[in-house]
């Protein structure tokens, strides 16, 4: 699964791509080519690191997100459709929006205005949607003529909905689809099905001032849209500070966190995913699971025969854990629980599986 980072040009994209995935970007890339970058981005969890402070272990092994740098989304992409067709290929979408001004740094519509280069982008992708239901209704309207496959009749009614929903300006995210429904569905790629991100770069002046923050939010809110605001040059300066440095870099701008850990996280939540974690001196990584999923299917994540052979769970809440301090302390106040087949994994769970095979 992955996070496509798409938006305008020179909106900051590349750098964000770069601090996630802590990757520098080919020659290529940096020339302009509008070609796809794939890389891999840590996710920022202070539970993780709290564990790894505790345990000491040889090794450490935080979980991570696949991520994809998309083309910018110019006048020449957009006729071309070679971008919405890469977009495609993600699971979700983050947007990056400019709102830093920079005199230096042009803006294809020859100034900044944030709100209607959201408007623009969003504008693209639902009108991406609607041509490929148009099509699809035109073609299914042709076949039912001629031989009425129930299939085709319930997948016209399906198309009707979801162009009655893009005809009102409103993404099919928001399109309530039953099991089956959404099954009958499954092979088109459609992108306003995609969970949303937007974020806004601002400059390094306008971090205290949530008023566009807001703004945004309210007016995407009943799309289910998560709104956050960044800036892309300071989060490469804390970067490439030391830890001492960057926690008195922070204290000094009043920032709780820095605002790429908020972004990992909000990547990692729009695709569904949870963590949970396994800990010992050898070794503290953070795996990931789709949430919902049983004790069982988490052990699978960590190795398929455990899955098979699983028997139960020894489960620690993170908060128990952190409470107490080791494991002893945790089993003596009978905060370790054992689960069976059917316990569903909470978000920082850490688990210890017990399997035979």
């Amino acid at each position: 699964m992955n996070i496509g980072l798409i938006g305008l040009p020179q909106v900051g994209k590349k750098t964000l791509f770069q601090l996630l995935t802590g990757e520098p970007l080919k020659a290529e890339v940096h020339a302009g080519q509008d070609v796809l970058v794939f890389g891999k981005a840590r996710i920022r969890d202070e539970r993780f690191n709290k564990l790894v402070q505790i345990y000491e272990p040889a090794k450490n092994t935080p979980a991570t997100l696949d991520i994809v740098l998309l083309p910018g989304f110019s006048k020449e992409t957009l006729l071309s459709g070679e971008c919405l067709k890469a977009v495609e290929r993600c699971d979700a979408l983050c947007h990056v929006v400019r709102a830093f001004e920079n005199e230096a740094v042009f803006h294809i519509d020859g100034a900044v205005d944030p709100l209607r280069d959201l408007d623009k982008v969003f504008t693209e992708l639902i009108l991406s949607d609607l041509i490929l239901v148009e099509k699809r209704l035109e073609r299914i309207e042709k076949e039912v003529r001629i031989k009425a496959d129930p299939r085709q009749v319930r997948e016209k009614e399906i198309l009707g909905r979801m162009k009655q929903q893009l005809d009102g300006n409103s993404p099919l995210i928001n399109l309530e689809l039953d099991s089956d429904e959404r099954k009958l569905m499954s092979t088109y790629q459609f992108l306003t099905r995609r969970p949303l991100i937007v974020v806004l770069n601002v400059g390094d002046n306008q971090l205290q001032d949530t008023n566009l923050l807001e703004k945004v939010r309210k007016k995407y809110a009943a799309f289910g849209v998560r709104v956050m605001q960044i800036s892309a040059k300071i989060e490469a300066e804390i970067a490439a500070l030391s830890t001492e440095e960057r926690q008195a870099f922070l204290e000094d701008l009043h920032i709780a966190e820095p605002a790429l850990n908020l972004l990992s996280r909000l990547c990692f939540e729009s695709l569904g995913l949870i963590s949970f974690f396994t800990c010992g001196h050898n070794e503290v990584r953070q795996w990931t699971v789709r949430r919902g999923a049983t004790a069982p299917e988490a052990a699978g994540v960590i190795h398929s025969d455990m899955q098979r052979g699983f028997i139960r769970a020894e489960i620690i809440k993170f908060n128990d854990f952190l409470a107490h301090g080791n494991e002893a302390e945790v089993k003596q106040a009978g905060k370790m629980f054992l689960k069976g087949k059917d316990y569903v994994l909470e978000d920082g769970d850490i688990m210890f599986v017990r399997f035979n095979v």
